[in-house]
């Protein structure tokens, strides 16, 4: 089990990849995205015709994303497939979703 927040320093390793994560997640566009491939795997013209935002834009935050290393990318023929690395993704999400629509009641 991880040592308790309250014990770690600023320069603690964690909590600099939990930031960086943090930073990942702190674009709504890759959001939107990442609200998308929970549902499923997609594939590029899939996000661009669910969200309404051009390829290139979509190219760029999941290039992002995958960096991060958040979405994975398996080829289809002449397509990239993107789907969610890890399950644990989806719970921050929806955990941060469901604290700012309690805060918005």
């Amino acid at each position: 089990m991880s040592t308790a927040l309250s014990t770690r320093s600023a320069s603690d390793p964690d909590l600099i990849a939990t930031a960086e994560l943090f930073r990942l997640l702190g674009a709504p566009v890759r959001l939107a995205i990442l609200g998308q491939l929970v549902a499923g795997p997609r594939c590029v013209h899939d996000l661009v015709d669910a969200l309404g935002h051009s390829q290139a834009l979509v190219s760029q935050h999941l290039r992002t994303l995958r960096y991060g290393r958040i979405v994975s990318a398996q080829r289809r023929g002449r397509e990239m497939v993107y789907r969610i690395d890890d399950s644990h993704i989806e719970h921050i999400i929806t955990d941060a979703l469901t604290h700012v629509e309690e805060e918005n009641r």
